[in-house]
């Protein structure tokens, strides 16, 4: 059918037909883990009226929604639900520390993207960060390992002392660019990077991770700079 809907992750396909209901969670159609920090139904897509509706019916948990090309980004919160507008939209989220990805092509999108010419990239839609070497490089050891996976899948976070080691930083200065990157992202309106009395540690590294990779504030490309930075660091130290 020219109006189905393709769901992809860690290289499987799953196609949706207009009239069903596909669920992710840790049980449903796509049983994406036996995380228990995973709802057992966490989101839904389905077609109402001719147009697909990704839905978040979990209770804690939310996701990242963008297109694939890092333009355009929604935070997916429980209860709420989001057109699927574009050929290809990208569903980011974590559940304690895993991040998953996750595709969703449909066949015959109600928004089509036409050539744009002149200098800008049309990456600029989300909000132009300037951010420091620093904070880049504090960002791409977070994002490691869903940087240096291939396609769509999940990836373990590493924890803030371990990312910290892989930059040669001490835990006070890695927390301390945590603190300003989270609350610049913060200033601009990026939600969950403040934290609160419901909010924890881990929560925040694995939301600026999402957003970070949402948004191509850090890329596959960068992640040289990693090994560049542990080497700088240790000669500064000799």
């Amino acid at each position: 059918m020219t109006d189905e809907l393709t769901v992809e992750f860690a290289g499987e396909a799953f196609t949706v037909e207009p009239g069903a209901v596909f669920t992710v969670g840790r049980e449903g159609d796509l049983a994406i883990d036996d995380n228990l920090f995973l709802h057992r139904h966490f989101l839904t897509i389905e077609n109402v009226g001719g147009l697909w509706l990704l839905s978040n019916v979990g209770s804690r948990l939310s996701a990242t929604v963008t297109d694939t090309g890092g333009r355009v980004q929604a935070w997916l919160a429980p209860g709420a639900r989001l057109p699927l507008v574009f050929a290809a939209t990208a569903v980011i989220f974590s559940a304690g520390p895993t991040t998953y990805e996750l595709t969703i092509h449909v066949a015959e999108p109600a928004f089509r993207e036409t050539q744009s010419f002149g200098d800008d990239d049309g990456l600029s839609t989300i909000g132009d960060v300037p951010l420091t070497h620093s904070q880049r490089v504090m960002i791409l050891a977070l994002a490691e390992p869903v940087l240096r996976r291939e396609g769509t899948g999940m990836s373990e976070l590493p924890t803030s002392a371990q990312a910290a080691e892989r930059l040669g930083w001490t835990l006070t200065r890695f927390n301390r660019k945590l603190d300003n990157v989270c609350d610049k992202l913060d200033r601009i309106g990026v939600p969950g990077m403040r934290g609160g009395a419901r909010s924890y540690a881990t929560n925040r590294r694995v939301r600026l991770v999402e957003h970070a990779i949402a948004a191509r504030l850090v890329t596959r490309e960068d992640l040289p700079l990693l090994d560049l930075e542990r080497a700088s660091d240790a000669g500064r130290d000799t």
